[in-house]
């Protein structure tokens, strides 16, 4: 994602930021001004805020670092206004490993404020009433701030139970009701609560907070994202890469030039192309690239074409080559038999195999 500050990494993850992130603080800091603050309570705020979510990271390691036991990688952790985001390559599959791996970002902050209220006098807190805490808390302090923090830990393990997707407690309940009902029709049920919450949170926001208004479509459309791409493993599971292989495909030569490639772009339906030289895959052309010179019909394919690429084997599982282009942002593969090339998939093609499986099961 552009726009992203790369903090550093740990055991192997990237630890990122947006720049958008910049806009809490410039907005934690105007409602405080607005309120008539002084600058220690403007930096208490703004503090917090930073290892607020310095914990949002130790939340979101704790889910990628569980879930490298089960030999599941995560490229990286992003931070968003509106929290982390762990980009695992994907969710384990066997219930019990993704209950251990959503519990586990919770679990985090549960034990962050364990430690805080080893080191709080919660009861002295807790035993004032609601005007003196308020007063209290008012004031910059060390303590104050640790309370807060103590506060905020608990909200975020709570909040992330909910069993809204793609929160912690979404996946949660589908791994408890994976059980039972399988991972299709529990992706469904837990999906339509996380719409209908998201719903919800939606009409909530519009009277109360317009910060709820951006959480509820993150889960609205999360939750449909999730339910929408179990559904296309499950209608790919058991079918192999040469049941959806186009074979028949125009085989460029990297003597070629753009403009014979844009002629037979516009003359067919193919935008992505295979490039063979004396019977062996020397590159592909993408339809990016073929935008992006065509401006330079004289120029030759082997100028343009991508010499890093891979290919896929016929005998592979058509669910293996969606989660790898959806993990490698890449939606185009030659397809290989014996070594032989014998077509090339992409990700339209996957998409229109999943509507005619999806059609013969209605």
């Amino acid at each position: 994602m552009k726009g992203t500050l790369k903090l550093g990494t740990v055991s192997g993850i990237k630890i990122e930021v947006h720049w958008t992130f910049t806009l809490l603080l410039v907005w934690v800091a105007f409602i405080e001004i607005q309120a008539g603050a002084d600058i220690g309570r403007i930096f208490l705020n703004e503090a917090l805020i930073v290892v607020l979510f310095g914990c949002v990271v130790l939340h979101e390691l704790g889910h990628a670092l569980t879930a490298k036991k089960f030999n599941i990688k995560t490229r990286k952790i992003l931070l968003l206004p509106i929290g982390g985001v762990a980009s695992l390559e994907k969710m384990p599959e066997k219930p019990g490993q993704e209950l251990l791996v959503a519990l586990a970002g919770p679990a985090v902050n549960i034990v962050i404020a364990f430690l805080l209220a080893l080191v709080i006098p919660l009861n002295h807190y807790f035993s004032l009433n609601a005007t003196v805490l308020e007063e209290l808390l008012y004031k910059p302090s060390l303590q104050n701030f640790l309370f807060y923090l103590f506060i905020a830990n608990i909200m975020l393990a709570f909040f992330n139970l909910i069993p809204a997707f793609p929160m912690d407690g979404g996946r949660v309940l589908r791994a408890l009701l994976s059980y039972k009902l399988g991972r299709v029709e529990a992706t469904r049920i837990a999906s339509g609560i996380g719409q209908g919450l998201a719903v919800m949170f939606f009409v909530l926001g519009l009277f109360y907070n317009p910060f709820l208004i951006l959480i509820a479509l993150f889960i609205f459309f999360g939750a449909y994202a999730e339910n929408q791409m179990v559904k296309q493993i499950y209608l790919l599971k058991d079918h192999l890469v040469k049941e959806a292989t186009l074979t028949n495909i125009t085989l460029l030569s990297p003597v070629n030039c753009v403009q014979e490639v844009v002629d037979i772009l516009l003359a067919g339906t193919e935008k992505d192309f295979v490039v063979v030289d004396k019977g062996e895959i020397v590159g592909i052309v993408a339809y990016k690239d073929i935008i992006k010179y065509a401006n330079t019909p004289s120029m030759l394919v082997k100028e343009i074409m991508q010499k890093s690429f891979k290919t896929v084997d016929a005998s592979t599982s058509m669910t293996e080559v969606l989660e790898q282009i959806g993990r490698e942002k890449i939606g185009f593969y030659p397809v290989v038999e014996e070594k032989k090339l014998i077509g090339a998939i992409d990700r339209v093609n996957i998409s229109e195999f999943i509507l005619l499986k999806s059609a013969t099961l209605n």
